[in-house]
């Protein structure tokens, strides 16, 4: 058997471990095996690559791959599930900058045909924007920057003219494909200001869509990458993740009620001006909640960013089971958005063993939601927000929401009245059957709890 078969039948293998582990990421009981399948293709599919182009030294090689390995080691044991969105941003980020530079070393490789030279302009392309658009991502994600929406007037025609200079830019960079060509600087610049100016208008609330789709990207990226390379493995993932992320893209935009259209031109995040909320806020006591709690024959729980932040998933699933043993139905309510990244919640709570059969999408439990004694809504905001219903002024109007206000009680667990992500006020705070427990959640979850003893 030669080198190029024995390196094709290693590519099969990599491209079924590659299906096969995204499979298996749809399920939380299965994800970390379908994580260590995806792992062992990549690994797999390098191997056979450099053995396939005649590679020899691999010095250098060995230095990147322990690197990697070292930096994604100390990633997963150190960085706060907080922080997971944003390190997701980061891996986006990384994807598309490998990606450009893949692309840019090609012309390095002298003359190349046509076909080779569009590939490597949409490596450039793609892979710049996904970079710093993911950045932006990030910094909105972490704070570092407002995480508003940044508007300005002449936006729309700035964005206009940006897009027909790179158009422009890429054709003249097909037709001449040259390292020192100046077209391909031109290129490069301007796909990184595009990254940064299709992100910079959305606002915090909808960055879980712009993760999802900045992971399509970093897809797309590595598929026109493969293509420039001559690489079947390279095109296979870089096309797995780029489907991948246009449906969890989908999904994400019905969930949040907006139009896939507009999220790719950058059409939503404009700024509104939602009605002023008054009203008299109710405080309840760990005392108080943990009687209402005790007659309570069916609990709810609604998880935000807030748990994420107190670390509060382990003493959420001791209450559910103290719940569940005093005779209470126990179900947590999961909105696609909830958090800062599409499956956020899923995760915490998977952390905390909490059974996969008690987490209950939002289509799911809005039609029973009239029914449920007690909706413990703990560090969500936006996504429980009747102004989403209600006020046609609000920035988030018309995305769907956990119709928690629908609850017979509701108990919402804050340190404080700040309003959400999105920066809108919640009149849930206010309503007849809401009663506010102030204070760090898993304090306040654990105050309950000790007057289960």
């Amino acid at each position: 058997m030669n080198i190029d078969l024995i390196a094709n039948l290693a590519y099969v293998i990599s491209a079924i471990l590659f299906v096969f582990g995204l499979k298996m990421l749809g399920s939380p009981a299965t994800a970390r095996r379908g994580n260590l399948l995806s792992s062992v293709g990549m690994l797999i599919a390098v191997v056979a690559g450099l053995t396939d182009g005649g590679i020899i030294s691999f010095q250098w090689i060995a230095i990147g791959m322990v690197t990697g390995a070292i930096i994604g080691a100390l990633a997963a044991r150190l960085v706060a599930m907080t922080s997971m969105p944003e390190m997701v941003a980061l891996f986006n980020g990384s994807g598309g900058a490998a990606s450009l530079l893949v692309g840019w070393s090609t012309l390095y490789d002298g003359q190349i045909a046509t076909f080779t030279a569009v590939t490597v302009l949409l490596a450039i392309l793609i892979g710049g924007v996904t970079l710093t658009g993911s950045l932006i991502a990030w910094g909105k994600l972490s704070e570092t920057i407002n995480s508003a929406a940044l508007v300005f007037s002449g936006q729309r025609i700035f964005n206009s003219l940006l897009l027909a200079a790179l158009i422009g830019s890429g054709v003249m960079l097909s037709l001449d494909p040259a390292v020192d060509s100046v077209w391909l600087y031109a290129v490069i610049g301007l796909s990184l200001l595009l990254g940064v100016m299709a992100v910079i208008p959305i606002g915090g609330a909808d960055m879980p869509v712009v993760i999802s789709l900045l992971n399509s990207y970093s897809g797309l990226a590595a598929c026109a990458a493969g293509f420039a390379i001559n690489n079947n493995i390279l095109i296979v993932a870089g096309s797995l993740v780029g489907a991948s992320g246009i449906i969890l893209t989908n999904i994400m935009c019905k969930a949040m009620n907006r139009s896939l259209t507009n999220v790719l031109f950058s059409g939503f995040g404009a700024v509104k001006q939602a009605a002023a909320v008054e009203g008299e806020v109710k405080p309840i006591t760990a005392e108080d909640a943990y009687y209402v709690l005790e007659a309570a024959t069916n609990v709810c729980f609604v998880p935000g960013y807030g748990m994420a932040v107190a670390q509060a998933q382990h003493v959420v699933k001791e209450l559910g089971e103290l719940l569940e043993g005093n005779g209470c139905e126990v179900s947590f309510a999961i909105h696609p958005v909830a958090g800062r990244m599409p499956g956020h919640m899923n995760v915490l709570l998977a952390e905390a063993d909490v059974p996969y059969e008690q987490l209950v999408e939002m289509d799911d439990i809005n039609p029973r939601i009239e029914n449920v004694d007690v909706a413990i809504v703990i560090g969500a905001n936006d996504v429980v927000n009747p102004a989403a219903r209600e006020d046609e002024g609000s920035p988030i109007y018309g995305m769907p929401i956990i119709n928690v206000d629908k609850a017979r009680t509701v108990f919402v667990l804050k340190r404080s009245m700040a309003s959400g992500f999105s920066g809108v006020d919640n009149p849930l705070f206010f309503g007849e059957n809401t009663r506010m427990l102030f204070g760090d959640a898993k304090e306040s979850i654990s105050a309950v709890i000790s007057e289960f003893g």
